[in-house]
């Protein structure tokens, strides 16, 4: 059965599981195709850049690129294959350096550019899933992070689990640092103004004796970082650390 039998009446759309990396890049037979994945996940990244990810319709990518919405599902059948684009797309940022030898400094390094990615796309956090973990720009990520883990001593499947360990914190990190500027930009006040009140209050609270170890803990505290890459660098590296004992 040929890849235009597996389709449903209407759209192009599949009507059995596949993966849209083995998908000829249009279904069906005719000119040659009037646009490309390319385009279109293009098209679809700039949208969420600058609307938020909720704005991105196969609708609006159509009409973005000149395109009717159905002829749209020729190229990408579902809204999760257009989701799988994007993040493949945004994934072929990376620049790729031969590892140096030390696996724990070409780690942090992968990880500082997955962070400055997710803040160039911020809605990359919410599309992370490992159903898209295998496109082509994912699957160069994955054998330039194994290059860089080739020192430590560990099962190849267990430096896989320290990849996506790595990622998923860099998800959280980020998502944390998004969620506290979308906040600041809300306040009706200044930020400082909260961080002042909240810190009285919080004060008082210390000063009752009732938290002894949260009161230790805090006395030797300096505070947020200026820079939020120091805190995030000591995240990564401590999750490494523990890796590599």
């Amino acid at each position: 059965m040929d890849e235009v039998e597996r389709m449903t009446p209407g759209g192009g759309r599949p009507a059995e599981p596949q993966v849209i990396w083995a998908r000829p890049q249009r279904a069906g037979r005719g000119p040659r195709p009037a646009h490309s994945r390319d385009s279109i996940a293009a098209e679809a990244v700039r949208i969420a850049d600058t609307e938020g990810i909720d704005a991105v319709s196969m609708r609006r990518v159509a009409a973005g690129i000149g395109a009717g919405t159905m002829s749209l599902y020729n190229y990408v059948p579902r809204k999760e294959d257009l989701y799988e684009l994007m993040v493949d797309a945004v994934s072929g940022e990376y620049s790729y350096v031969p590892p140096t030898g030390d696996w724990h400094a070409d780690l942090l390094a992968l990880a500082r550019q997955t962070r400055a990615l997710m803040h160039r796309h911020p809605w990359l956090p919410r599309l992370l899933s490992p159903v898209h973990g295998f496109s082509p720009n994912a699957l160069r990520y994955l054998e330039h992070g194994l290059a860089c883990l080739a020192p430590l001593d560990l099962p190849d499947g267990e430096k896989l689990e320290l990849i996506a360990a790595v990622n998923g914190a860099v998800a959280t990190f980020v998502s944390s640092e998004l969620a506290l500027a979308e906040r600041a930009r809300t306040l009706p006040w200044s930020e400082a103004d909260e961080q002042d009140v909240r810190t009285a209050w919080l004060t008082s609270r210390i000063a009752t004796g009732e938290y002894p170890r949260l009161a230790a803990a805090l006395a030797g505290w300096t505070g947020i970082p200026a820079d939020l890459g120091e805190a995030f660098d000591r995240s990564v590296s401590r999750l490494l650390g523990a890796w590599g004992k």
